[in-house]
């Protein structure tokens, strides 16, 4: 530890600026920081290793605040275990975001009016990697501003040789296990991208659609025939069944009987299926195996042919109708309007509000449609996921989130790998001109003839090896060797089944791989899972651009600094819980970092130093007091810190740091360093110790404020490199802490009585403190005088006004002389103001809380201020009603 001369405080002080600029030091502090190589791991240092892999953002991707929140946390860990003394690898990367760059790179092309087929696929990846370079990475600069401390000299893309080498190795391992498959299945189609999309890329809106009923088989009622709703009366065309319950009375006579399609004449069977409710509708429904995954399932239970009726782009095609050729909502109006024609339109529902889901890369409606890919056999892999986590391989935090990590992975479907793009992994697959198929790994080579697949792997795919994959899997590394399995996850509960549960089953399938023998255990890709919420507007709605709520980072570091936007975010993340920020909380934050700059300022022109603590018993009540609070607060934050929980740590850091530090400690301590006292040079090093260890314990979650400081009070090289605080070993001081309760019960209770009394809070009045020596605050008497602006009684002192406070060891009685002091016109005039602003104030929260329309649609945390506001009316008008009648206006 650095040890600073007092007489040195003033220089330091003025090293200072005269106030805190963010936008002045951030820059330069965290370039400063990458230049020394703070941020860069070493597989070959004795201390314990702890790695976090950061989530890839997209390389077509910008900084959003579900980015910075996960980026902010991620950042706070990892700074807090290089002080703890771990070897830390925080490894950045990104994603080559198949989809989305496609479409970027596709757009510029029309916009030349050319396609990628004018191109052809090689020159066409070229152009997508020309754009990668050019114009990629823009998050990289944004993760620079907000104070990332990632070791950039392992910066990774899911598309480098390294990580494709990865991709390729585990696929034919896979596929040689028969865990990689090919087959006809139910995807979801996008028409405008012409590929198979993801889950996690189809958006479900609420749309006006319409509700058709219609009649299949005979249009004589006393016939066979049978009523169904449709709002896709399009996929008609490709129906080959007619299902009901087979305990419905209704329809019994009918299994196993045909009914004639309305448009193509061919005859359909009606089948039994329990899948089918008989309470909904007419409990008859039509089945397109082909369109509808739940008819699709119902296929293969009843070995239905399956027809595909639209092509790839979303027309109806092959269906040996004359709506072959059509767009399909085309076809949609014209085949409703030939069954009316028919007879056969029964009812017409519009508008139908029903869920329908959407690209989310281009908008359009998804088509569930039958198409060959290449899948993965999930069963085995998910139950090993699953079991890791039930065995504590890997633990979940919240633990309130297991019950739907095991409720997806305990019923995950096999997962379709395959996408017909042409940028992304291509699939190792080739295919000889004799009808051989085959899977080449990264050293091998296709024969002379052979064709490969044109297909590439779902992004999620090569995202899945992320964990190991960056560290240099399938050879055996130092990094690996160090580092994996990774500490920590940091990441949103809303991609827990789509990229978590990816890295699950691929991290357990490769467990027992020689590249990963010297992990610790090896078995799961990471030891915590810690999953937060989404961060909202401060209304607590989702932030979306439709919405127009969504808060740029980016705009608040620019405005209120970067350390104000993390603090924002991590005091407000609770585990699995969301958390609803504005524009009030970051000015909040910005006026914290103020606050612990105006602080350390003032500490410093009072010659606070760093040095040997004076022996306990050569220190003051208020010394000692502040000493043990800040072990307390040490002992929490780790705590906190500890079980991911951010938004604890923050908080009680914040409340130390301006409640107790800065309202109280330094304004008893101005007192003790007042010129003469023989407890100055103690209360120096206190002060000095309590900022240095405040600086680090914040450190993690506002860098550059607590860099700043810390170097200036210190005189340290970097807070980034600086031991986390450790325990005292000291026992607390219950008598100290005891009487300084005292104290401040004491000076808040003299301030309120002073306030109602309409004394402004800088005016002096003499007052006499009765019974003080009981309470054994005898000793604290220069402290309460100088807190609550109170002087010495002169001879022919008389008390105009008396309070008693009751403290833990007896009750004093404070006298005051406020004669003179008070114009009782002026005093009568403000009181009545504040009590028509707090009438009104409780006439508006009354009447909201009231409205029963504004209860069912405001969020919790709004209701909630509301009746805080309200509470705080009613106790002003108690208030400021018995003052007026101690002065005659009753």
């Amino acid at each position: 530890m650095v040890t600073s001369a007092p007489e040195n405080s003033q220089n330091r002080a003025d090293a200072l600026p005269k106030s805190w600029d963010p936008s002045a030091v951030e820059e330069a502090l965290y370039q400063g920081w990458v230049d020394a190589g703070y941020f860069e791991a070493d597989p070959a240092s004795d201390k314990p290793g702890y790695s976090i892999v950061l989530p890839p953002p997209n390389v077509t991707g910008s900084l959003h605040m579900g980015h910075a929140l996960d980026h902010t946390l991620m950042d706070a860990l990892t700074r807090r275990k290089r002080m703890q003394g771990y070897e830390v690898l925080w490894l950045p990367g990104m994603d080559h975001a198949g989809i989305a760059t496609q479409t970027v790179v596709e757009k510029q092309l029309a916009a030349d009016g050319k396609t990628k087929e004018d191109l052809g696929r090689e020159r066409f990846i070229e152009k997508v990697w020309d754009w990668k370079r050019e114009s990629g990475g823009t998050i990289q600069g944004q993760m620079r501003r907000i104070g990332d401390g990632v070791d950039w000299s392992r910066d990774r893309f899911t598309m480098d040789d390294g990580l494709s080498r990865a991709v390729q190795t585990i696929f034919k391992r896979m596929y040689d296990d028969g865990l990689i498959y090919r087959a006809e299945r139910l995807v979801n189609w996008s028409p405008v991208l012409q590929t198979a999309i993801s889950d996690i890329e189809v958006k479900f809106e609420e749309v006006e659609g319409e509700l058709v009923s219609l009649r299949y088989g005979s249009l004589n009622d006393d016939e066979p025939h049978v009523i169904v709703a449709t709002t896709r009366v399009e996929t008609m065309l490709g129906d080959t069944a007619v299902a009901v319950h087979p305990d419905d009375e209704r329809y019994k006579h009918l299994l196993g009987t045909t009914l004639e399609h309305p448009i193509t004449g061919r005859q359909i069977p009606v089948i039994a299926d329990e899948y089918v409710d008989p309470e909904f509708g007419t409990g008859a429904v039509k089945i397109t195996p082909a369109h509808d995954p739940n008819d699709f399932e119902m296929g293969l239970r009843h070995n239905l042919p399956m027809p595909t009726i639209m092509d790839k782009t979303g027309k109806i095609a092959d269906s040996g109708t004359r709506f072959d050729g059509m767009d399909r909502f085309e076809a949609r109006v014209a085949i409703r309007k030939e069954l009316a024609e028919q007879g056969r339109v029964v009812a017409e529902k519009r508008p139908y509000l029903h869920s329908v889901g959407h690209s989310e890369r281009s908008g359009e409606t998804i088509e569930p449609r039958l198409s060959m890919q290449w899948w993965v056999k999930v069963e085995s892999l998910a139950k090993a996921a699953g079991d890791a986590v039930r065995g504590g391989d890997m633990v979940i935090h919240p633990q309130s989130q297991e019950p739907r990590w095991f409720d997806w992975i305990d019923n995950m479907h096999d997962w379709c790998i395959s996408r017909q793009l042409w940028w992304g992994h291509r699939i190792p697959i080739w295919y000889g001109p004799d009808g051989e198929v085959a899977c080449f790994g990264p050293d091998e080579t296709a024969p002379e003839g052979w064709e490969q697949d044109p297909d590439v792997l779902d992004t999620w795919f090569s995202s899945g090896l992320w964990p190991f994959s960056t560290m240099g899997w399938p050879a055996k590394t130092p990094e690996l060797d160090k580092f994996y399995p990774t500490s920590v996850l940091v990441t949103g509960y809303d991609i827990l089944f789509f990229w978590v549960a990816r890295m699950m089953m691929f991290g357990t399938y490769v467990s027992g791989d020689e590249a990963l023998d010297g992990g610790e255990g090896g078995k799961v890709p990471f030891k915590d899972l810690f999953l937060h919420g989404l961060v909202r507007d401060q209304f607590g709605k989702k932030m979306s651009k439709s919405r127009g709520n969504g808060i740029d980072p980016l705009d608040w570091v620019d405005r209120f600094g970067a350390d104000a936007l993390r603090f924002t975010l991590a005091r407000g993340a609770n585990p699995g819980s969301d958390l609803a920020v504005g524009e009030d909380h970051a000015q909040s934050s910005r006026n914290f970092a103020n606050k612990l700059f105006n602080a350390t300022k003032f500490a410093l022109m009072n010659g606070a130093v760093i040095g040997e603590l004076p022996a306990r018993d050569a220190l003051t009540d208020a010394d000692r007091w502040i000493l043990d609070r800040l072990e307390q607060v040490r002992a929490d934050v780790d705590a906190a810190f500890d079980r991911y929980e951010f938004s604890k740590a923050c908080e009680t850091l914040y409340h130390f740091a301006w409640d107790e530090v800065c309202d109280w400690y330094l304004e008893l301590a101005k007192v003790q360093l007042a010129e003469g006292s023989v407890h100055a040079d103690g209360t120096k090093t206190v002060l000095g110790t309590v900022l240095d260890a405040l600086l680090r314990l914040l450190h993690p979650v506002i860098p550059f404020v607590t860099e700043t400081l810390w170097k200036v009070l210190t005189g340290g090289e970097s807070v980034v490199i600086a031991d986390w605080p450790a325990a005292a070993g000291v026992a607390a001081d219950a008598d100290s802490s005891r009487r300084i309760g005292d104290l401040q019960k004491l000076v808040t209770e003299i301030r309120r009585f002073r306030s109602d009394q309409g004394l402004k809070p800088s005016q002096k009045v003499a007052a006499r403190l009765a019974n003080i020596d009981a309470a054994q605050l005898d000793a604290q008497v220069p402290a309460v005088q100088s807190l609550a602006r109170l002087t010495s009684p002169e001879e022919g002192f008389s008390a105009s006004a008396s309070i008693e406070v009751r403290l833990s060891r007896a009750t004093v009685t404070v006298e005051l002389d406020t004669s003179g002091t008070i114009d009782i016109g002026a005093e009568i005039a403000r009181l009545r103001k504040d009590l028509a602003a707090a009438e009104k104030e409780l006439a508006g929260t009354t009447a909201k809380l009231g409205n029963e329309a504004f209860l069912s649609k405001a969020p919790a945390p709004v209701v909630e201020k509301i009746t805080g506001r309200k509470q705080i009316a009613e106790e002003e008008i108690d208030r400021i009603t018995a003052r007026l009648k101690e002065l005659g206006q009753a």
